[in-house]
This record gives structure tokens, sequence and C-alpha cells, in this order.
């Protein structure tokens, strides 16, 4: 079955979508040929813990159930700064729509639209 991926790392957000038998080392890949990143300089997480690139979706709690096409499952993604480090886990927050303009904004009144252009 299709699993429904957003991979998230500072301001970006990658869709993607992999079967359930895809192992972690699979979704690098993937990464890799958008991101020009190897494998071996990415981190993938969720929930803050560690994906094992041994592990396939599915065993890493990835399902159909979990990651549906209008509600995907978040994967944490970061990079190698250097030979023994990798950077912190930083996913930014989505940023909020701003507010409504006061003429599309429903009215309080008790008539309605039609009522409203006959007055």
């Amino acid at each position: 079955m299709d699993v429904f991926l957003m991979i998230r790392r500072h301001k970006t957000t990658i869709f993607t979508d992999a079967k359930e038998s895809t192992t972690v080392y699979e979704l690098k890949r993937i990464v890799e040929g958008i991101l020009k990143r190897t494998p071996e300089d990415q981190r993938l997480y969720k929930d803050d813990q560690l994906l094992e690139d041994s592990k396939t979706l599915g065993d890493s709690g990835f399902t159909n159930q979990t990651a549906r096409p209008q509600a995907p499952a978040t994967v944490g993604l970061a990079f190698r700064i250097n030979e023994e480090m990798f950077e912190q886990l930083h996913i930014e927050a989505f940023s909020s729509p701003p507010e409504l303009p006061d003429v599309m904004k429903p009215q309080d009144s008790g008539s309605t639209a039609s009522e409203q252009a006959v007055q």
C-alpha cells in the first residue's frame, strides 16, 4: 500500500509517496534525487526518533492508515555538518495566513446575502 509523506527540514517541505515496503535508505535516495545530498549525509526522523536505514516504512510506523494523501505523515530531515556531526533536527512551524479583510468575513446579521443585496 502507498504511504504519503511530508519530509521537512527548516523551511523546506517535500511531499512524496512510497510503498510501505520501501526501506528508509530508499527514501533517502528519493531525497537525494531532489536535494542532491547523499543518503550518508542524511538522517530521517519520526517523532524525534532516528529511523534505521534497513527498516521498511511499514516497520517504522508509516502505514496507509497513518500516512494518507489528505493527511501525510511528517518525516524530519537533518543533514551532516561535518565528518562527525549532524545538525539538530529543526522544523519551522508553518506560517499563519493573514486575517481576512472585513469585506470577506461572514456577516453576523440574520439576513441572507440576497436580502442584503435588495436593501
